[in-house]
């Protein structure tokens, strides 16, 4: 990876497009996956079009490998030419007023790109699950504190909210299937019941934090990356944990929405349902 990060950066978008190109062969379990999303999500959509989608998912997830190496390896005047960012605005706002902020983001394929980019502005703190792999670890905790002050286990809540208390920008990502505790059934585009985490509602709740979601995408033509920070989430939590997290998957929908071939469709986001004993949506 360090070798190929020498390269010039729109031949490293290249090689990740043909490397793509045989994990779409070679990732026939993942490329199901994806598929059955796109056909939940999206009923109505052509089935042409939800295979071409796929295909272009997963070159775009073998390019995240190569957009990893940068986020975590380049220097940053290599990397902030590259790089666009719009809406610090509600940031301000929110730490004027005294508060920490709740940076929500999507699963996007670049999304170790798009917390460099933000952390280039303002350094932030990370919520993350540890890596079993210690070697591994050590690479992922230090190349996402590249620009950004450090990161606190999924299991260290406390932590976290401590750091909102404090003012700090805290990143957090609510649009995986964590299972049925502290989660709402509540529509995810076509699937009215998908769980949905209560886990934004409980760190605003401690702290007392301003909620701001983000948007991000990998622009045309090898021009770079852009997030766009957008106004915080009004009366979160208002008291009504359904209505919350709907509003929340209504912004992750936007996001998806915006670029749907650069969304991480490989995860099987819908495998936790209402009732247990019900059969597996990707069977």
């Amino acid at each position: 990876m360090r070798l190929v990060n020498l390269l010039p950066f729109r031949l490293q978008l290249l090689i990740g497009k043909g490397l793509g190109k045989l994990l779409y062969i070679a990732m026939k379990s993942r490329r199901k996956i994806a598929l059955r999303n796109l056909e939940l999500c999206f009923p109505d959509m052509p089935d042409s079009e939800r295979q071409q989608i796929v295909k272009r998912n997963i070159e775009n997830t073998a390019t995240a490998f190569l957009e990893t190496s940068i986020a975590w390896w380049w220097p940053d005047w290599r990397f902030r030419p590259l790089t666009r960012m719009k809406g610090y605005e509600h940031i301000e706002k929110a730490q004027a007023e005294g508060k920490g902020v709740l940076l929500l983001m999507a699963h996007s394929l670049h999304l170790e790109i798009d917390g460099r980019i933000f952390g280039l502005k303002h350094e932030g703190i990370g919520f993350y699950r540890p890596h079993n792999n210690a070697l591994m670890e050590y690479y992922q905790y230090r190349g996402r504190c590249r620009s950004n002050k450090y990161m606190v286990g999924k299991r260290e809540v406390r932590a976290l909210i401590e750091a909102l208390k404090q003012g700090e920008v805290c990143y957090y990502l609510p649009d995986q299937d964590y299972g049925r505790n502290r989660c709402e059934f509540v529509p995810f585009f076509a699937v009215e019941d998908t769980a949905t985490t209560t886990g934004t509602l409980l760190f605003a709740e401690q702290s007392q934090c301003a909620v701001i979601p983000m948007m991000s995408a990998r622009l045309p033509g090898g021009q770079g990356y852009e997030i766009e920070l957008l106004p915080a989430f009004e009366n979160m939590p208002s008291g009504n944990d359904a209505f919350d997290v709907t509003q929340i998957n209504q912004w992750v929908e936007k996001a998806v929405s915006a670029n749907l071939d650069q969304y991480m469709w490989v995860h099987r986001r819908f495998k936790t349902q209402p009732d247990p004993e019900a059969p597996s949506r990707y069977k």
